[in-house]
């Protein structure tokens, strides 16, 4: 990014589910530190981090094994709500079926949650620079609006699960490397 940015505001984006299936994909489970993450990719001033999740799924009664998933993910999420300047935005894991029956589980309104968080900070004024980590195409309509409202968006991404679509409409795109993952690997 520009040098003349740097006092600009900005605010991270994070994909939470995204991010997670790149680092274990991509990065052997490696653990980072999410502060040293945004603060390494926001060029400006951070407003704050958003970092989009949800909570795995229980039925009710959950399980043991439910229950367990679900402790350890909100001990994760509260310790990056607790961080400086970071907020964590929940959606919901629901349960679904295939054609044949089997059960899956996905997210809902996690993207949807991150649009209107990138539309709206970039409307109000409060940015100038949106910095979003994630992969998925659902999330060009709201860089475009974003980027109307005069914010430079800039995207880290994974070269093997993301969008085209989402990396050609963004100002800026950035690999997430090793090396990037190095400098904010939690030791």
């Amino acid at each position: 990014m520009n040098s003349e940015l740097s006092s600009e505001w900005c605010a991270v984006f994070i994909d939470g589910g995204y991010l997670g299936k790149v680092l274990k994909s991509e990065f052997k489970e490696v653990r980072i530190d999410f502060l040293k993450l945004s603060e390494r990719i926001c060029p400006g001033k951070r407003l704050r981090t958003y970092y989009y999740n949800a909570p795995p799924y229980q039925s009710n009664p959950p399980t043991p094994a439910e229950k367990e998933r679900y402790f350890k993910a909100m001990r994760f999420f509260n310790h990056i709500d607790r961080l400086e300047r970071f907020e964590v935005v929940y959606g919901k894991t629901v349960k679904r079926y295939t054609s044949e029956g089997k059960e899956y589980f996905t997210q809902k309104g996690v993207d949807v949650r991150l649009a209107v968080d990138l539309v709206r900070l970039s409307w109000a004024g409060h940015i100038k620079i949106a910095v979003l980590i994630a992969g998925d195409n659902d999330f060009v309509p709201a860089v475009k609006a974003a980027k109307d409202a005069g914010v430079i968006v800039k995207l880290y991404y994974s070269r093997n699960n993301s969008s085209e679509e989402l990396i050609s409409a963004v100002d800026e795109a950035e690999e997430i490397t090793r090396e990037l993952i190095n400098e904010c690997k939690r030791y």
